[in-house]
């Protein structure tokens, strides 16, 4: 029975669930700075230049850089005791930077944060591919990617109905905690085999008994080395490949930017602090949710349905979208346009992960699955929101410093200007994905 046939058992929707219960963990413990940026900023005394180079460029480089080496070994060691490793991190120094008390105090905590983190998306993304079929990857990849809005839309209910209760600081003491707790959970559960392995182990074991009535018992795994050369092979070999992963470097531009966002509604759109966290936290939830099931379903759907591949689906959800994005920004905070263009906002977030990660795994080898995962990670946050954060940072305390009004609105109105390079990209990796997908499996075979 092939993989297709297979389908996907009870026990895998469950471990599916709990693998996107920690990726909420994840997203709750990497968004909390930005959440409480109306307390955080003015408790420590921080530039938005320091605030974007927390948020941005100091966790992402270790983040990122760490990732490759993450996904390289999430293809060569047992994955759910290296995902425990990584929340059992991340969850202690999260805890950790409750203490800080300026800039780089909390800045070191967060360089080792990313190094945490970077170990989860590789190494779930490589279980979800050995435990459900091709035609189940993008429902299985938004679920997951479910923790993105849900974890952002938790840490803005952390700030709203804890923070009274608990303080900023009190909230990330409590958090590293209930990871500490789902780690030692997740060290406990079995590894998953890995499809391609069991299967070639399978005709080796044939071919070997056939040959001598042999059977062999363990398939050597690739070096470090020849996996590095594999992916590099196949991004000069699958424009489709390439095109993917630009297009969601672009995509993650004005994400970096909107880390501003609670600031925005409060410093230029006169919202509460608590208020909007609350009520930004409630749109997030609703909006994401949809986005991440609209994605995964109707990314498979389009997929079936066209031939054409899941980017020419993001396309269409990017080009009737955006414009909604770009005008909710300058409408007047009380209308319901402006409440909308909130929900959009995370709709459309949610609508891009299953999509993008259920492309990407296809269109390379299984053996580097995690690795292929772990570059496209690297080049989303260090790239994308990299460049977001960080230039946004600089960018908003120019303007402050030059006098321009509003300087939040016109920094995220640029770059969800920049952002719309994706579209094209997206529409070429499209028309693109089958043919490289035949011919992958061409040269497998």
């Amino acid at each position: 029975m092939n993989q297709e046939e297979q389908g996907a058992s009870v026990g895998d929707y469950g471990f599916l669930m709990f693998l996107t219960l920690l990726n909420v963990m994840n997203f709750v413990d990497r968004q909390l700075l930005a959440s409480f940026a109306n307390w955080i900023v003015p408790d420590l005394g921080l530039t938005n230049t320091e605030f974007g180079l927390l948020t941005g460029l100091i966790f992402i480089f270790f983040y990122s850089v760490a990732g490759v080496f993450m996904g390289v070994l999430a293809d060569r060691v047992n994955r759910t005791r290296l995902i425990a490793a990584g929340l059992a991190l991340w969850s202690a120094l999260t805890a950790l930077s409750g203490m800080a008390k300026g800039f780089v105090s909390l800045a070191i905590p967060r360089l080792f944060i990313g190094v945490g983190e970077s170990i989860m998306t590789p190494t779930a993304m490589s279980l979800l591919a050995d435990r459900f079929p091709s035609s189940r990857l993008g429902f299985a990849s938004g679920v997951y990617y479910m923790g993105v809005p849900i974890g952002v839309a938790a840490s803005l209910f952390v700030v709203a109905y804890l923070e009274p209760l608990l303080g900023w600081r009190g909230c990330f003491y409590a958090l590293g905690g209930v990871g500490l707790v789902l780690a030692a959970i997740m060290f406990f559960m079995k590894e998953t085999p890995r499809k391609h392995e069991t299967e070639a182990l399978a005709k080796k074991e044939a071919e070997k008994a056939d040959q001598s009535g042999e059977a062999l018992t363990e398939i050597d795994r690739p070096s470090v080395k020849e996996m590095l050369a594999t992916l590099v092979q196949a991004f000069r070999s699958s424009p489709a490949l390439l095109m993917t992963v630009l297009g969601g470097v672009a995509f993650h531009f004005v994400l970096g930017a909107a880390t501003f966002e609670q600031l925005w509604f409060v410093q230029e759109r006169g919202f509460d602090r608590t208020e909007i966290a609350e009520l930004s936290g409630w749109l997030a939830f609703a909006g994401g949710i949809a986005g991440n099931l609209f994605g995964g379903i109707g990314g498979d759907w389009f997929l079936r349905k066209t031939g054409m591949g899941r980017p020419m689906f993001l396309f269409w959800i990017m080009l009737i979208l955006t414009p909604i994005s770009l005008y909710y920004r300058v409408v007047d905070p009380t209308s319901l346009l402006f409440l909308f263009g909130i929900f959009v906002g995370y709709f459309q977030l949610g609508c891009f992960y299953g999509p993008t990660f259920a492309t990407v795994q296809e269109l390379v080898p299984p053996q580097i699955r995690g690795t292929l995962v772990a570059f496209y990670i690297l080049s989303l946050n260090f790239f994308g929101l990299g460049l977001g954060v960080t230039g946004g940072g600089i960018v908003v305390d120019w303007m402050i410093a030059e006098g321009i009004a509003e300087p939040y609105t016109v920094t995220l109105l640029a770059f969800t200007a920049l952002s719309l390079i994706a579209i094209p990209l997206f529409y070429f990796a499209g028309r693109r994905f089958e043919r490289d997908r035949e011919a992958l499996y061409a040269s497998m075979a």
